[in-house]
């Protein structure tokens, strides 16, 4: 059984392993009290070093009294009295003393009870061990404007002297600043609600600049910043929807973080480590997105931290706030990408749990509780916890009174006469290689001790310019960069986890004259972008603008691009936003599973992937170490044509055709529109495919992007769908259909002449199949049309009754009864049948427009709708549903409460 089966396996019947060293825990089980900060001594080798920690009320859920921790979806709460502590040295006599509380001296900042109202999170020690970065929160104080935020601060050892890094008061509250970590040029990152480059990129697309929700909108989404030492030059360089936090700074330089996949899919939705360079280059998923139940317990990954063997340190929890409890575990990052999958197929668990016995569901054992830890840097494996033993209190039977607190035994584990005290939550330095733990900071009843570091230095890592500098980049790179272009690179979209997918093989493609155009089944790649959404100060809109589902959120088209013969992809894609790919049939219909990790890139950055993975896969695609070897190996020579292509197309070896087009005519530029022209074929081997283009302005109905993007396609360009805007219209357009004698347009021939509730007289009737798509609001939801929720969601059978239209009722088989469970009878004796509705089930699907085959069948060729739609109709509503369905994709069209 394996170290988490154990820990699992305890917990699930109340009991706990047994810290190794009893020691230190018979002094506790025998007193039932809190440690002494005499009954250890001091470890020589840390008594040197100041310890900074965070002491702050311990709070209680008072409904159930148990102890309340924090919701990491929530990272912008104030917990009012947290405060920093700095002790002298390691030693429990150490003298320690309230370092921060100075700064809000005053009646003005305690509350009734006398208590501090600030708050303080995030330590980090500087690498020469003298300096403290923190997040401070100030306390509100009545009509203050600015109203405070989390601001970052700093603390100088030698010279007990405080500063806000961010001097000015209007300026450090204008977002919420988190997590800090010193980066080894000098500058800080962040986590932050500021958004800034965000921000400025909301009014390129005419909306009011603005912090985004997070895609629960719970709250404004954090995402990193970078800023200079004194708190001048802030850049975002993360574009995340959702929050990423605790950053931390690897000794190579990268920066390693915790990031909230919340892109409307199960398997990635939860916290997981990221990594990103300094300057927002190079992102990438390091672990976690598959690792989130582990043997039943379900666990996300906070607080990361480098420890001197190498391995990552993560604080491991559960979402909420039911209790404190973390799980302190390492993650070998060099050799895992998942807890069960290793980057070289060998053996082996990626989690490893540093303490056992550690529960996680509430339950207390033995082991008592970890939240906190933080290495030492010392090589000695050692580290700073935050632990409280597990207590229990004992239940009078007579009058349900509790009496004095006592230590877990397994005896009294198992009694009903005890129930759990309230958590005491002590510093201890704890030594992983014996199971021995020795105090530092005594346990105070109603506080605990959140977060401790010891301050000494430890290596610089390697330095990694902060600072992306467009000019310094390639020439093509540069030019783009200055266009606020990055460029994706996909070596093969037939390659799926490294298999080679395509039908005949992705040799047997790439050969237009072996397979025409037609005939490849990836034809376009889409780019698509989550829309960002405001608060309700800044826009107040109804949840029924997402539409019937909020799984998507709202979305918008950066464009299209052709797929290669040999399925690859090179083209240049605005920076600094948030994105997604789909690939797309001849259709413009979604082929490939949704893409639900947001991509980003940094202008004139290259991301460059293999192919293709599907959600639930776990294998390492796009992992930062190691991805499974390309499918597409490229050109096999240079100075030669790919087979069947045109000779001027010559190859360098190990290109793909993509690389290739790039290099000898020029990258290929996103399109509002999917559109084809076959420049491989060699002419003198075959004859080139007919052109293929699904044109917005081929549409007889408004086109959803603006006159200037239909005129040049820019880094700015969305195409922004709407249900009333853009899809309702389609249905009242008169439809001009071929006949015998020519074309002719048929009588009120529109989907309405026959889908809808009345005739063209106003005569109530039955629609075809029992779907009206009229106007008119739905009676289930004002704000929507009934059309709308007609085809997306379950309607019922329709009849005429005396010419009046109602919902047709059958028997259930099941007859009224009273509260006895007899039949009521009516004035006849009989029974009364109870009635129902006949339901018709949806004919379109927010899965897509593949999923909507009900809708999509009728249209094909051979359809008994077939010519009834055009092309670029169809190709509209496809890609609609490929978003997800909305009805609408920008809360600012939508109406205002």
């Amino acid at each position: 059984m394996n170290r988490i089966s154990e820990i699992i396996r305890n917990m699930r019947f109340g009991k706990s392993i047994q810290i190794t060293s009893m020691m230190l825990f018979m002094s506790v089980m025998a007193t039932g009290c809190l440690v002494s900060d005499q009954q250890q001594e001091a470890d020589p080798v840390v008594a040197d070093y100041a310890v900074a920690y965070i002491q702050r009320p311990l709070q209680i859920n008072p409904q159930t009294g148990a102890p309340m921790g924090v919701d990491r979806r929530e990272p912008a709460l104030v917990r009012p009295g947290g405060r920093l502590v700095l002790k002298e040295s390691a030693a429990p006599s150490a003298a320690a003393r309230d370092i921060t509380s100075r700064v809000f001296a005053g009646a003005e900042f305690l509350d009734d009870d006398g208590q501090l109202r600030y708050d303080v999170r995030d330590l980090t020690v500087s690498y020469d061990g003298k300096r403290l970065l923190f997040a401070m929160h100030a306390p509100e104080v009545d009509d203050e404007d600015p109203e405070p935020t989390w601001n970052i601060w700093e603390y100088d050892l030698e010279a007990d002297s405080l500063r806000r890094v961010i001097a000015s008061a209007i300026e450090a509250n204008a977002g919420h600043d988190i997590a800090p970590a010193y980066l080894p040029g000098g500058s800080i990152v962040f986590a932050s609600t500021r958004q800034r480059v965000s921000s400025a990129i909301l009014l390129d697309e005419d909306k009011p600049q603005f912090s985004a929700l997070d895609e629960a909108r719970r709250g404004e989404a954090f995402v990193l910043h970078v800023m200079e030492s004194d708190g001048n030059d802030v850049r975002q360089i993360t574009f995340n929807q959702s929050h990423d936090l605790d950053p931390v700074v690897l000794s190579d330089g990268r920066i390693l973080f915790s990031r909230w996949d919340a892109a409307g899919q199960t398997p990635a939705n939860g916290f997981n480590l990221y990594q990103v360079n300094p300057d927002g280059t190079g992102l990438a998923h390091v672990f976690g997105r598959h690792s989130h139940t582990i043997d039943g317990n379900n666990l996300h990954y906070f607080k990361p931290v480098e420890t001197d063997s190498g391995e990552i340190l993560v604080q491991a929890r559960g979402l909420g706030a039911n209790n404190l409890s973390a799980l302190p575990a390492k993650i070998d990052i060099a050799r895992f990408a998942e807890h069960a999958v290793s980057l070289d197929g060998s053996p082996g668990q990626g989690l490893v749990p540093m303490i056992q016995g550690q529960s996680l569901d509430g339950r207390i054992g033995l082991a008592g509780s970890y939240d906190a830890v933080s290495p030492m840097f010392d090589g000695s494996g050692r580290y700073l916890v935050s632990w409280s033993p597990c207590r229990l209190r004992r239940v009078s039977a007579e009058d349900g009174a509790t009496g004095d607190i006592l230590p877990c035994t397994e005896a009294l584990l198992a009694s009903d006469d005890y129930e759990p005290a309230a958590p005491a939550y002590g510093l201890w330095l704890r030594n992983e290689r014996n199971g021995t733990q020795l105090p530092i900071a005594p346990a105070i009843e109603g506080q605990q001790i959140s977060e401790a570091v010891l301050m000494n230095g430890r290596p610089m890592p390697v330095f990694r310019p902060a600072d992306l500098r467009p000019g310094e980049l390639p020439g093509e790179a540069s030019g783009l960069a200055t266009e606020g272009f990055g460029i994706v690179h996909i070596r093969s979209v037939y390659d799926l986890d490294g298999a080679d997918t395509a039908p005949g093989g992705i040799a047997t493609l790439a050969n237009p004259v072996v397979t025409p155009a037609d005939n490849r089944p990836a034809r376009f790649v889409r780019f698509e972008k989550p829309v960002s959404l405001p608060d309700q100060d800044v826009r107040m809109f109804d949840n029924a603008a997402f539409g019937v589902s909020q799984a998507q959120r709202m979305r918008e088209i950066l464009g299209y691009v052709p797929v290669e013969p040999d399925g690859s992809v090179r083209v240049a894609v605005p920076a600094n936003v948030a994105f997604a790919i789909s690939v797309v049939d001849a259709e413009g219909r979604r082929t490939s599973p949704r893409h639900q990790n947001w991509l980003q890139l940094r202008p004139g950055e290259t991301l460059t992937c293999n192919g293709c993975h599907t959600s639930n896969s776990s294998v390492p695609h796009g992992h930062y170490a190691v991805s499974p070897a390309p499918a597409n190996s490229g050109a096999s020579t240079t100075s030669l044509p790919f087979p069947g292509t045109r000779p001027a197309l010559w190859a360098d070896m190990g290109e793909t055709m993509a690389e290739t087009w790039s290099r000898q005519q020029q990258i290929r530029r996103l399109s509002p529109n999917p559109e084809f022209v076959d420049e491989w074929t060699d002419p003198e081997q075959a004859t080139p495919a007919a052109e293929l283009a699904l044109r917005y302005q081929d549409l007889d109905t408004p086109a959803p992007i603006n006159e200037a993007c239909a005129v040049s396609w820019a880094a700015s360009c969305r195409a922004v769908i709407h249900y009333e805007a853009h899809i309702h219209p389609i249905w009242n357009l008169p439809r001009v259909l071929p006949d015998d004698d020519g074309v002719t347009e048929l009588d009120n021939f529109t989907c309405t002449g026959c889908h809808s509730v009345a005739d063209q007289d106003g005569v109530a009737r039955v629609p075809e199949a029992h779907l009206h798509l009229g106007d008119g609001a739905s009676a289930n939801n004002p704000r929507q049309f009934r059309a709308y929720r007609e085809l997306l969601a379950q309607r019922f059978e329709q009849e005429l009754v005396d010419g009046v239209l109602r919902d047709r009722q059958v028997d259930s088989g099941r007859v009224q009864r009273d509260e006895d469970g007899e039949p009521i009878l009516d004035g006849d004796g009989n029974e009364i049948p109870i009635l129902v509705r006949v339901p018709r089930n949806a004919v379109m699907s927010v899965a897509g427009a593949r999923a909507s085959t009900a809708f999509m069948a009728p249209f094909a060729a051979g359809g008994n709708h077939e010519g009834f739609l055009s092309d670029a109709e169809l190709r509209l509503i496809s890609e609609w549903l490929d978003l997800g369905a909305q009805y609408y994709n920008n809360p600012f069209d939508a109406p205002e409460n």
